[in-house]
């Protein structure tokens, strides 16, 4: 082997031992963070999901409050039974419901997901629901993913 060829294998394998040590102190950080994750898992104390929408609505819009509901009855009864997860259809235009509105700073209708927690209130526009109205499995599945999530303290 030429001397050139030497160095160029030397470094190279010394780029992979670095590449492989620091993936290896990278998945040590992340268990780190997993164990963050198992302790924020008994901080969430509410998670709300709230419907707004204004005082004429479009068949989406209904969609998207309708099948938000359904989910949330039908995979989280018994924290709803315990005041844990809440839902609310939220009419934004009405003057009683301003403050909410602000609050999650509600532009349009839009499905929120609000996580309060020992370090405060987590809003979140979960918009992705739209694309999956006229799949109600799908749309079932995807917002029962993010729920359960939200109720481990998983804001990922």
């Amino acid at each position: 082997m030429t001397d050139m060829r030497k160095k160029f294998v030397c470094a190279f394998l010394l780029v992979v031992v670095v590449l492989l040590i620091s993936g290896f102190a990278y998945k040590q950080a992340d268990s780190g963070r997993s164990e963050e994750h198992s302790n924020r898992i008994s901080s969430v104390q509410k998670v709300e999901i709230l419907h707004f929408h204004g005082t004429r609505t479009c068949d989406s819009c209904i969609a998207v409050g309708d099948l938000a509901e359904e989910t949330v009855n039908t995979y989280f009864s018994r924290e709803m039974e315990s005041g844990k997860v809440t839902f609310s259809h939220i009419n934004a235009d009405l003057p009683e419901n301003r403050e909410i509105a602000i609050k999650y700073d509600v532009k349009s209708p839009s499905l929120w997901i609000g996580v309060y927690d020992e370090n405060g209130f987590h809003p979140e526009e979960i918009t992705n629901v739209w694309y999956k109205i006229n799949n109600k499995n799908d749309y079932m599945s995807y917002l029962k993913g993010i729920i359960e999530k939200r109720l481990a303290g998983d804001f990922s």
